[in-house]
């Protein structure tokens, strides 16, 4: 995709988040393609931790969230000291309000480990290395067609689980978002846009120009 022409600032980070199958690696990449800046992606391949994880969530849900918030720290360390244009396709915010309490909740993270999950993620980010997303674009729609793309996708271990621990996490989703204050929020909907369409890139960069040129707004929806 051909570089748009922006007024966003430099050094600007653009954080994605939506649940699993919605596309945010695609659109990170269509973003990152169209501003002219750098992809990062959360690290999946090679991960230790979650075929296990999708085989025992009770054995393995704190070593998964331990692993990825390691993981998060080195990707928001690095674009921290590198200080150029970033579009990032998860949210540390969705691993502790999320991913971590879906377990907690089902009783798969005992009490002592979810408290020390959640010590470590309120240290980190006071870090420094952990600036603020200038925007964060949440990617949303509706279950039966998040569950067409997770089968889409193939990953066994993904269509293996049952509809229920989706059904659950969607629902999640938009409980947290609608308490997310972090920074400003561009919501879209998987049906409303199209990755491979410049004019559909073109309106979301221009959504996120408007919300990082006026403080005051809080929330687009697209």
């Amino acid at each position: 995709m051909a570089v748009i022409d922006h007024q966003l600032n430099k050094g600007s980070l653009i954080t994605l988040a939506g649940t699993v199958g919605v596309g945010k690696s695609s659109l990170t990449n269509a973003l990152a393609e169209a501003l002219h800046y750098q992809p990062a992606f959360e690290k999946v391949e090679g991960n230790p931790y979650l075929e296990d994880y999708y085989s025992d969530f009770k054995k393995w849900s704190f070593h998964l969230q331990i692993y990825f918030l390691a993981e998060r720290f080195k990707q928001q360390k690095q674009m921290f000291e590198n200080n150029i244009g970033y579009v990032q396709d998860r949210s540390i915010y969705e691993d502790v309000g999320i991913f971590a309490k879906l377990q907690y909740d089902n009783h798969n993270m005992t009490d002592r480990d979810y408290e020390t999950y959640q010590s470590l993620f309120h240290a980190m980010v006071l870090s420094p290395y952990f600036p603020k997303p200038d925007v964060l674009i949440y990617i949303d729609g509706s279950l039966p067609k998040i569950i067409e793309r997770i089968e889409e996708r193939g990953r066994e271990m993904e269509i293996n689980t049952p509809h229920t621990f989706w059904s659950d996490l969607h629902n999640r989703y938009k409980e947290w978002i609608a308490s997310f204050t972090v920074c400003p929020i561009l919501h879209l909907d998987i049906e409303t846009y199209d990755c491979h369409d410049p004019g559909s890139i073109k309106e979301i960069i221009k959504n996120i120009e408007i919300l990082q040129n006026n403080p005051e707004l809080k929330y687009i929806k697209y």
